[in-house]
């Protein structure tokens, strides 16, 4: 089902230091990661895309991952009312984890709602030295993915609230005050940050091809 209401902006802007290169150039079974990553969530309904960064046909992006994002709002139309924002090296998001997303903000008052998974390692505060501060409660903490889905308008405030940076746009609608509901996300879902979590994507593609 189309989703005329919903634009999505991908992310390809990064210079992907830990990876070793752009990373969003990479190809897994003949496409690049932000094709995958687009490719997801027009799977998913969200037909009408802004992407950011230099590959073919993207705008481009700016020194921080909020003003990447700033560039794709700015490309959105004014009557969207909702946006997806999602990482170019998220390429495997399912589609029945972005349509959970859609549904839960469309049936409830949140300004943002993220994909999160509960964390399973063990997880600890350590000081500049290395030493253990302490071992952190892990009970409530979840790790969140993308893509996130935001209501426009909020979105919009938000950045224009805060000139700050940070790791994903839910922390700019927290700090501006909105609410941000969690929903199921997907360990298929994975993150390429390492040359060796393409291995894990290739797997991940030939399991859906093989099922």
């Amino acid at each position: 089902m189309t989703e005329p209401d919903i634009w999505g902006i991908v992310l390809a802007a990064g210079t992907g230091s830990r990876f070793g290169g752009r990373k969003q150039h990479v190809e897994i079974a003949g496409r690049t990661l932000w094709q995958w990553a687009a490719s997801a969530l027009r799977a998913a309904g969200v037909d009408n895309l802004a992407v950011v960064g230099p590959v073919a046909g993207g705008i481009d992006g700016g020194p921080r991952r909020r003003d990447s994002v700033a560039a794709g709002l700015a490309a959105v139309p004014d009557h969207v009312t909702y946006v997806a924002v999602h990482d170019a090296a998220r390429p495997l998001a399912p589609p029945d984890m972005i349509r959970r997303l859609v549904d839960l903000i469309r049936t409830s008052n949140a300004d943002g709602v993220v994909p999160g998974l509960a964390v399973a390692d063990t997880i600890k505060r350590v000081d500049a030295d290395g030493t253990v501060i302490a071992t952190v409660d892990r009970s409530d903490l979840v790790a969140v993915q993308t893509p996130q889905l935001f209501r426009a308008a909020s979105l919009r405030e938000a950045h224009a609230a805060d000139a700050s940076d940070a790791t994903d746009d839910a922390a700019l609608i927290e700090r501006w005050g909105g609410v941000v509901r969690v929903a199921e996300g997907d360990p298929a879902n994975l993150k390429i940050t390492y040359p060796i979590d393409l291995a894990l994507a290739v797997a991940v593609i030939a399991d859906r091809a093989g099922a």
